[in-house]
């Protein structure tokens, strides 16, 4: 039995074809009682099946195998669980007949509190508090709930059974079938499912409403949440059933299942889970409330709902074939997801806000402990760690990239409609879809691709201009500084002067020389504005000589620019700037080009990029990071002022998100007048929660704005804030109070914050959020408690992703070397494989920032210049 330990993989001897499950969970007890029987076909000689299970006991004496060609039962005289392979080992008396047999398994495991597996969230209903069992089975816990082949590849169909108390509302894949009443308690039978992976199966039994809608062909659509709050599932009942439709025509090929459940569950790790037609979510991101929510969780509950709905044809009906494509799931789904909301919301401009995601993708990208898209996956315990800005942010990107140089016609009404029919209730790797996209193209896509996809990293393309010759050479950019591996094609678009200017072309070397006028066909003008990678379709960085950085930063000031292109000026120089590969100066120099600026994507990344340039000035010298904060409250005045505290009639969406934006970045560094303003507004909400002094997407800038005057002798307003959290019911609400606490500047307060964190009133998967934003001032306080409270911590969320969070969070913003060493001494003996990429990562951010301090401090009359900036 030894020899299967220690394996990546299961054996491929036996391969299953059928699952019937029976579950009976019990609510009260918290535990769970099953059976299963699975068809499986012996294809090799062998007298062992090796299956999946972990955290369940299985009953020796149920385990039996019938080969259909006898009606004799085989048992197995050694049943084996090995823990720490998670898999079940069953070794029968002789070998196995080749052929389909069925393998019988009784089992039974506890409705655990980690949030995967089969497990257990609260509820209250009318004051009493409740249980609810819900299957959280991605990427490898399926296994949890009942015995399985559970890799992706291992395909097979699954005919579910439940017993659950008959006042229940019991969920699955597939539509009901059959339901028995006996007493107090039912039987629920659910339609066979085609063939798809265990981790999409999907069970949910508890007490809920729901709203209906169907598409234009007919398909049932449901949003389930908890009692009362139905009307707040119609906005993600709309984009469903329009989303659906939309990708029916987009993938040419119907949604494959009779219906499609959507679920907001109380306790939910991620954001959202696809299951095959019962998809999962957290409630900030399936409800909304036209009330009470704020315009950006609008937004995120359409991209997400848009996001989940993709996997039904892209991971659901057509699988990655191991955890190495998950990029394949999840990077298209990211993708395609905005192509949807930009059908349905053209007003929102969702493209240019995409450019998020990229900026996500590079930040993490530009670390030397990043990975390639397609990463080598040997341990289930390696799989969580890649859901993250690579998989997502970078895969989507590339799928940018790929399909802004295709062209979108190319991309999608043959190649992608070919792949899904192609590998339709199959399984597919990277290399299927660049065949698929190959073929109808007649580009070398594979040749292309696997520069972005099997190799770490992007590149920085450096550019000036010589005796009329545009001089491009490409390197591996690293936030480091450090030199860099690595070579690119690269896909490089010029405009020069004005956007009917424009050439593309093939960097395919490590640099290149190009003639102006022979590339133009005409002479170019001096001084003309010249900008690379334009439109940010290409997934690199873009470092430009003094010349053409000054002509870009006067076409910035003279909005010349679109919006998408300023973006990528703005981001790649604070990039570069943190790389020390140009002077915080000339960053500085460039955003005060910005002071007019009003579109919401450019304001919003300059927002996060102004906090981080403060709190590393603040790292490196105090008086220089007042005169920075005194030329960030400059550049957002213009902005504030425009858009003032009051929502105006028929504004658009972007700009209700803006204004909270803004208002709460000069909350942050202490403009007096929007502080007492928003503290003006906070009494009213205070005293009445619907005044129209507060609507949501202020409460925010409000909520920051308290914290910032809250102290260890005056906790009023901190009290105020704990007390709408203790009192409001809408889990966004408390997110958002949750997410406002702990930039306090007061350590004291944040102590406080973090106690409040780990209490029974914030849910385990909302500690988070309280982490987040943590004040410069707080940060000590803040790896104390970390490293105080470790065990516990370890305890709570170690089994998942989540735990991955709190070290990135608290770690990260440090900038010392002393710092990074303390941490490393610290996790010498307690880092586990699921979390050792992200302490690698995080340590690499202090190194980074404790560089770009120590650069900083060797600039010479650097706050003489920031004067001189906020004073013009």
């Amino acid at each position: 039995m030894d020899k299967f330990k220690g394996q990546p993989r299961l054996p491929k001897f036996a391969v299953p074809k059928r699952y019937d499950l029976r579950l009976i969970p019990d609510l009260i007890a918290c535990t769970f009682t099953g059976t299963v029987s699975i068809d499986v076909d012996i294809v090799a000689d062998t007298r062992f099946i090796v299956l999946n299970a972990a955290d369940i006991s299985v009953n020796d004496d149920s385990v039996s195998f019938t080969p259909l060609t006898s009606s004799k039962a085989l048992a197995a005289p050694k049943v084996a669980l090995f823990e720490e392979d998670e898999i079940l080992v069953l070794e029968f008396a002789e070998i196995l007949p080749h052929g389909v047999g069925v393998l019988q398994l009784g089992f039974s495991g506890i409705l655990n509190d980690k949030l995967k597996g089969f497990y257990k969230s609260t509820y209250e209903h009318n004051g009493e508090k409740k249980n609810m069992a819900v299957t959280q089975f991605e990427p490898a816990d399926a296994r949890k709930c009942f015995p399985c082949w559970d890799e992706p590849a291992c395909k097979a169909t699954f005919k579910i059974t439940l017993e659950v108390p008959t006042e229940l509302v019991a969920l699955s894949n597939m539509p009901i079938v059959d339901e028995k009443v006996d007493g107090n308690v039912k039987v629920v039978s659910y339609q066979e499912s085609p063939i798809m992976s265990t981790y999409l199966v999907a069970i949910v039994v508890g007490l809920f409403d729901y709203v209906e809608d169907h598409t234009s062909d007919g398909i049932k659509v449901r949003v389930y949440c908890q009692v009362g709050k139905a009307d707040q599932g119609k906005f993600a009942l709309h984009v469903g059933a329009k989303t659906l439709d939309l990708f029916k025509e987009y993938f040419a090929v119907p949604y494959p299942l009779p219906k499609m459940d959507m679920i907001a569950i109380p306790d939910f790790a991620a954001g959202a889970m696809e299951n095959y037609g019962l998809v999962t979510y957290r409630e900030t991101v399936l409800l909304y409330d036209e009330q009470h929510s704020a315009a950006s969780n609008k937004q995120r509950v359409a991209i997400v709902v848009a996001h989940e709905l993709a996997h039904q044809w892209f991971g659901n009906l057509v699988t990655m074939e191991w955890w190495t494509h998950l990029w394949l799931n999840e990077g298209f789904a990211t993708w395609v997801s905005y192509l949807a909301i930009d059908s349905l919301f053209p007003e929102w401009k969702i493209w240019t806000q995409f450019l998020d995601e990229s900026t996500d993708g590079l930040r993490l990208d530009g670390l030397e402990e990043s990975h390639p898209i397609e990463v080598e996956v040997n341990h289930v315990a390696e799989i969580d760690e890649i859901f993250d800005a690579i998989s997502y942010m970078k895969g989507a990107s590339v799928i940018r990239m790929l399909q802004s140089y295709l062209g979108a016609e190319v991309f999608q009404q043959k190649s992608l409609a070919a792949y899904v029919k192609k590998h339709a209730y199959s399984n597919a790797k990277t290399e299927d879809l660049w065949s698929a996209l190959e073929g109808e193209s007649g580009e070398p896509v594979n040749k292309l691709m696997s520069f972005w996809t099997k190799q770490t990293g992007y590149p920085v393309v450096s550019a000036k201009i010589k005796d009329g010759k545009l001089e491009l050479e490409q390197s591996r950019f690293l936030s480091s500084g450090s030199p860099g591996e690595g070579q690119w094609i690269v896909p490089v678009t010029v405009c020069c002067g004005s956007y009917d200017m424009r050439k593309n072309f093939l960097l395919e070397s490590k640099s290149g020389v190009y003639d102006l006028k022979e590339l133009f066909g005409c002479s170019i003008a001096d001084g003309a504005w010249i900008k690379i990678n334009v439109d940010q379709a290409g997934f690199y960085r873009v470092k430009y000589d003094d010349t053409l950085a000054a002509g870009l930063r006067n076409a910035t000031e003279n909005q010349s620019l679109t919006s998408i292109d300023r973006y990528g000026i703005l981001d790649d120089s604070f990039a570069l700037s943190m790389a020390r590969q140009q002077s915080l100066a000339s960053l500085l120099t460039l955003i005060s080009a910005y002071k007019k600026e009003l579109d919401y994507t450019v304001l919003s990344n300059l927002i996060v990029i102004s906090y981080k340039v403060v709190k590393i000035s603040a790292d490196a010298n105090l008086e220089l990071m007042s005169e920075i904060k005194q030329l960030f409250i400059g550049v957002f005045q213009f902005a504030a002022g425009k858009l003032s505290w009051e929502p105006k009639q028929g504004e658009s969406h972007l700009d209700a998100m803006l204004r909270g934006e803004v208002l709460t970045a000069l909350a942050v560094f202490g403009h007096d007048e929007t502080l007492t303003e928003a503290t003006r507004r906070f009494d009213a909400f205070l005293a009445d929660r619907n005044t129209s002094l507060l609507p949501p997407d202020l409460r925010r800038a409000a909520y920051v704005a308290v914290m910032q005057r809250a102290n260890k002798s005056d906790k009023s307003g901190y009290e105020s804030l704990l007390r709408v959290y203790r009192e409001t019911e809408m889990s966004e609400e408390k997110t958002r109070i949750l997410g406002s606490l702990a930039c306090c500047p007061d350590p004291s307060i944040v102590q406080d914050v973090l106690t409040f964190v780990l209490s029974d009133e914030v849910r385990n998967q909302d500690a988070l959020y309280g982490l987040y934003d943590v004040s410069w001032e707080g940060r000590e306080v803040a790896w104390k408690w970390l490293q105080e409270k470790w065990e516990y911590i370890e305890e709570t969320w170690g089994s998942g992703f989540l735990i991955t969070r709190f070290i990135s969070a608290l770690v990260s913003p440090f900038a010392s070397f002393e710092k990074a060493k303390e941490v490393e001494e610290f996790f010498a003996t307690r880092s586990k494989p699921s979390m050792a990429r992200t302490l690698k990562q995080s340590i690499e951010r202090v190194h980074i920032n404790a560089n770009w301090v120590e650069s900083i401090r060797k600039e010479d009359n650097l706050t003489q210049l920031v004067a001189h900036l906020s004073s013009n």
